[in-house]
């Protein structure tokens, strides 16, 4: 593989200076105060990255109604956003090392306030996905540029415990935007929230214009195979997000259409990793996907981060099912928020690179602890400020693992090479989305199924000559003849309130299901983080043993 041709005269850095990765800012000593702004820069990028999206996630019952769509047709508007971004990071990094992401982030900025000005004043479904999609699109490039800010915050001492910060950062956008959503969004006056995204958008481009990052070293990398192969995993990657996201909805063996989405990703993504096995300068390294240290991060990532669905999909849409509405998610959110503070903050005090897979062996025993105690604790009296104990541990597990699972990743594809990089980007960037969204898939199946079968099982238990069973009709019934003086249409009315109980209690138990299983694959991870750390340990011994006796 050739060496790629430098673009422009890089600085006269010197060794500790030098960045770390053509595209990445050098890692130059600032005052204390150019420090702290770009800090609050990095921080403010960084949340922003997410925050709009976050937003319009937490209010889709309302989009819905707004716009009068289906459940499948709200469902594009977070996909499209998730499809965006994974394809984003196909160009990411070779665009960072060949015009530099500055310059890569503002035109994605200029494209996102464009389209973000036309929608405030032309609402409508198709728009509304325009914007999620370039919104995925820019977020990919606003995360990477947040994290470089808020590490030229660090001298080179702590640098590391900056990339630490700046991978966390981002996550905070999500809960800081149920917090805000309900004193943000007004449904009679949606300009309102169209304004504010764009404004986000507005601020990130003056910051990232008024204070540049310190430039960095630019070659030449694009070919032009790499426009075939973002044609075919793209929209691979893409249709296998629709898959996902639509699955549950149209359910998975009844509609032609997710069979015909499938085979296209499967078809496509064959195609684009056979044309980049063979191709002389690849962008995926695909011959190093086929390593077994390589997929065991990848499966460890994986089901890190499916296991953080406990919390964004299963208590959530638990309370949902419950009338909780968007509103009363405030304290639920601050306590998360909080919670994914603390985990931060303490992942970066106690980051050591000799001892990276403790904090996640702790992140996974949190994990399954909170889930054991929520799985117990489900009824239909329970409310958000029940969960608060478990829910802040899980945002504090989430946290605490990130960091340490970002560095082991980059530690393993350094020891490639610097080639390997935009490969790990891609995979890294791939579990965490698929993660995410396979987590919602396989427990929102699940949560259907298993709210069927509890449902069965609570009605063969209810025999109509049941006293209490008719005794519980009787006191409905009575409720109803003040309004209703039809005896049979009262006594339709009194046995379908009796069906809205049994199924409200079905799914309580269906939930209590799902967050079970996510306790059990926690503890399946923290037992292998176990071994691992115990094999470690292990091989660590024999070599002292070995070196003594030498």
């Amino acid at each position: 593989m050739k060496s790629p041709r430098i673009l422009e005269t890089p600085p006269n850095w010197t060794e500790d200076e030098k960045p770390a990765l053509p595209g990445s800012p050098p890692s130059i000593a600032h005052s204390r105060s150019k420090s702290i702004v770009y800090f609050i820069i990095g921080v403010f990028i960084a949340i922003c990255g997410g925050l709009g999206n976050g937003i319009i996630t937490a209010n889709l019952p309302q989009i819905q109604g707004e716009y009068a769509l289906t459940p499948s047709q709200v469902a594009w508007i977070p996909a499209v956003y998730v499809m965006a971004n994974v394809s984003a990071n196909l160009l990411l990094f070779k665009a960072r090392q060949q015009f530099g992401l500055r310059w890569f982030s503002e035109i994605s900025l200029l494209m996102f306030m464009l389209v973000m000005f036309i929608h405030i004043f032309v609402q409508n479904y198709p728009m509304a996905l325009l914007v999620r999609a370039i919104g995925g699109f820019v977020a990919a490039p606003l995360s990477s540029l947040g994290l470089y800010y808020v590490m030229q915050a660090f001298s080179s001492q702590y640098r590391l415990q900056g990339l630490y910060i700046g991978f966390g950062v981002s996550a905070l956008a999500i809960p800081l935007a149920w917090i805000m959503s309900p004193y943000l969004v007004n449904v009679n006056d949606w300009t309102r929230l169209y304004t504010f995204e764009f404004g986000l958008a507005l601020c990130c481009f003056a910051m990232v214009v008024a204070v540049k990052l310190p430039r960095s070293l630019r070659i030449e990398v694009y070919e032009k195979k790499d426009i075939l192969t973002f044609l075919l995993l793209a929209p691979g990657f893409g249709l296998l997000c629709g898959v996902l996201v639509k699955g549950s909805i149209l359910w998975w063996e009844n509609s032609p259409l997710l069979a015909y989405m499938l085979i296209g990703a499967l078809a496509l993504l064959m195609s684009g990793f056979f044309f980049e096995h063979y191709r002389k300068n690849p962008l995926i390294m695909t011959r190093w996907l086929g390593s077994v240290a390589l997929w065991r991060f990848v499966v460890g990532a994986f089901l890190l981060r499916l296991i953080m669905s406990e919390q964004s999909y299963a208590v959530v849409n638990f309370l949902k099912s419950q009338g909780i509405m968007s509103d009363q998610f405030v304290g639920f959110y601050t306590v998360i928020f909080f919670g994914m503070l603390a985990g931060l903050i303490v992942s970066a005090l106690t980051f050591s690179r000799d001892h990276l897979i403790p904090p996640m062996v702790v992140a996974t025993l949190l994990v399954a602890v909170a889930s054991v105690y929520d799985a117990n604790m489900l009824t239909s009296e329970v409310r958000p400020q029940n969960f608060y104990l478990s829910q802040f541990a899980v945002a504090f597990a989430g946290s605490l693992f990130m960091g340490p699972l970002v560095l082991m990743g980059f530690g393993l594809t350094l020891r490639q090479s610097v080639n390997h990089v935009i490969t790990f980007i891609i995979l890294f960037g791939a579990t965490q989305n698929f993660g995410g969204l396979v987590g919602s898939a396989f427990y929102s199946t699940l949560q259907q199924q298993r709210t069927q079968y509890h449902k069965q099982s609570i009605l063969q238990q209810m025999q109509s000559t049941d006293a209490t069973v008719t005794q519980r009709l009787q006191q409905y019934q009575a409720g109803f003849k003040p309004i209703i003086t039809d005896n049979n249409f009262s006594q339709q009315q009194a046995q379908q309130s009796l069906n809205q109980i049994v199924t409200r209690e079905a799914q309580i138990k269906a939930y209590g299901d799902i967050i079970t299983v996510n306790s059990y694959i926690a503890t399946f991870l923290f037992a292998w983080g176990m071994i691992n750390i115990a094999r470690k340990k292990y091989i660590e011994n024999r070599q002292k043993a070995a070196i003594k006796q030498t």
